[in-house]
């Protein structure tokens, strides 16, 4: 596995299938250069654990929207099985209209290229993290049975764009609204000696 942490995300150009249900020949990340995004991998359309994750990921959508954030989600399906996929109802195990795109990576280039390649040749449950600048600051990978937490995720956003607007930094367990850390030798052991019982 590769860690990309720190790194540019590697751009990709690939047919996907976006929130409006038409097919996108040639989708882009690059294009989402300025703007916060969440690109999950998944291993396969109809599947089991996979709906849930990509139905966990769209009824928070509009929290991702308040933090100016972008989904995106990955298999190595076809455009043309995603598509399918979004038109089967949630009932018979399908995702319905979700609103973000689902990219077709049938080559597995982009999977390899993220270094999250199962050794069956399924992606991993692997999430990234990208900030404005189109860098990786975080990721998470799942091996296949274990699905992701989206929640997190979002708390991850929010620690990142807190350390961005305000030069703190945020401690274990860190949610929006709690004290931060000033990254000085004062300033960490000002907060352990308040809060080091709560860790």
């Amino acid at each position: 596995m590769s860690v990309l942490v720190t790194q540019s995300a590697p751009n990709f150009t690939a047919p996907a299938v976006m929130a409006d249900g038409t097919i996108k020949e040639d989708f882009h990340l690059s294009d989402f250069r300025g703007k916060y995004v969440v690109m999950f991998f998944y291993p396969l359309d109809f599947t089991f654990v996979c709906p849930s994750e990509v139905l966990a990921h769209n009824s928070r959508l509009d929290e991702f929207k308040k933090r100016n954030v972008e989904v995106i989600g990955i298999s190595i399906d076809s455009q043309f099985s995603h598509h399918a996929w979004r038109n089967t109802p949630v009932a018979q195990g399908g995702i319905g209209k979700v609103g973000f795109p689902l990219v077709a990576d049938v080559t597995h280039e982009i999977t390899r290229t993220y270094g999250i390649e199962h050794p069956d040749g399924v992606a991993l449950r692997a999430s990234f993290l990208i900030d404005r600048d189109g860098v990786v600051q975080h990721q998470v990978v799942n091996n296949l049975p274990l699905g992701r937490s989206v929640d997190e995720m979002l708390r991850l956003i929010d620690a990142l764009q807190f350390t961005e607007e305000h030069g703190e930094v945020c401690p274990a367990g860190w949610h929006k609204g709690d004290e931060a850390i000033t990254p000085t030798a004062e300033g960490v052991a000002q907060y352990l000696a308040k809060n080091a019982a709560n860790l």
